[in-house]
């Protein structure tokens, strides 16, 4: 372990009063100080990216968010840019080693100028990437990762089936989408991808979508009246929504939300339709995220960012990460 006798013994801190419903900027609470017992690594941190809703999770999931955080201080940010300072002995990772990771959320998050990284949840941050651009991947590709390969039932990038299957993903410019869509079309699956503008439009046919769906012109049941049903459906948006992508999901397909369960929004009338549905939460993998890092510095994949924001302007990061607006992810340079 690389010696800490020159680290400060406090830094910056944004804090969420979970009473209060608001974000305070600390100067000055004490540095996390690393279990090598759990595989704690002490992390600069460079950037952290937000995720939607992550401040109501504390009041909707308190058992699972303070798991392992006695204190109840809830810091935001759960994705990280930043470079290694200490590692346990067994390590695959060294002081000095720049990585990126998705944190656990039953764990302080990462608006601070350090954290804890645990070995598992880490892998090196891919080189074509800088700082900014490597807080927007984590959460984002893993969660778009398990939800096509460990969830919907793609079989990888080599599934002889891929042409045959056509996936729908709802709220596709957003910052879990643009991986759906990307992860999807490197699969060999056709994408339709629902969309609000014509900018957002011509965004996600970039990424790989060959067609699209505009949800300010039609609802998802309309379009499904119109052009058919797919064999899998991705809800990132939960509510009418999801009860409509049930109407967009062919018989034995698969439907699959990262917002709630789809069975609780499953239309009465396509009470016995036969679909595999599943809500999940992602897991974060270290292993998983070294092979997007590979992918990543091949240029297979594109690290989408929304904007970019300074620690002390967290106010107008999370007004545009509430906006429902925002094309990519909201980063926050925590490290000047």
């Amino acid at each position: 372990m690389a010696e800490t006798n020159t680290l400060p013994l406090t830094a910056k801190t944004l804090v969420f009063d979970t009473t209060s419903q608001t974000l305070h900027l600390h100067d000055s609470l004490p540095v996390p100080i690393p279990n090598p017992a759990k595989n704690d690594h002490l992390i600069h941190v460079k950037t952290t990216a937000l995720c939607a809703r992550e401040l109501e999770w504390p009041a909707l999931y308190p058992v699972a968010i303070f798991l392992e955080n006695p204190e109840k201080r809830v810091t935001p940010g759960y994705d990280l840019a930043g470079t290694v300072i200490t590692a346990p002995q067994a390590s695959p990772f060294n002081p000095g080693d720049e990585i990126y990771a998705r944190t656990l959320p039953s764990r302080p998050g990462n608006c601070r100028e350090y954290t804890i990284a645990r070995t598992e949840e880490m892998a090196l941050k891919p080189q074509k990437l800088d700082w900014v651009k490597a807080a927007t991947v984590p959460l984002s590709a893993l969660t778009a990762w398990q939800a096509l390969f460990d969830h919907a039932g793609v079989k990888g990038f080599d599934d002889p089936n891929a042409g045959k299957i056509k996936v729908l993903v709802v709220a596709a410019a957003g910052g879990v989408g643009v991986w759906v869509v990307q992860l999807a079309r490197m699969a060999g699956l056709e994408v339709v991808a629902q969309v609000g503008s014509a900018k957002n439009e011509k965004f996600v046919k970039g990424l790989g979508a060959s067609k699209t769906v505009n949800y300010k012109t039609e609802s998802l049941k309309q379009w499904a009246e119109r052009e058919g049903p797919v064999d899998i459906v991705f809800d990132l948006l939960g509510g009418k929504t999801l009860e409509d992508a049930w109407f967009c999901v062919k018989d034995r397909g698969a439907l699959i939300s990262i917002v709630e369960p789809p069975e609780e929004r499953r239309p009465e009338v396509l009470k016995n339709k036969a679909v595999k549905n599943e809500f999940f939460i992602m897991k974060p993998n270290g292993q998983q995220l070294a092979v997007i890092s590979k992918f990543l510095d091949e240029g297979k994949f594109e690290a989408v960012v929304d904007s970019v924001w300074d620690l002390e302007d967290y106010e107008g990061a999370f007004e545009r990460l509430n906006g429902g607006h925002a094309n990519g992810k909201v980063v926050i340079k925590v490290a000047k």
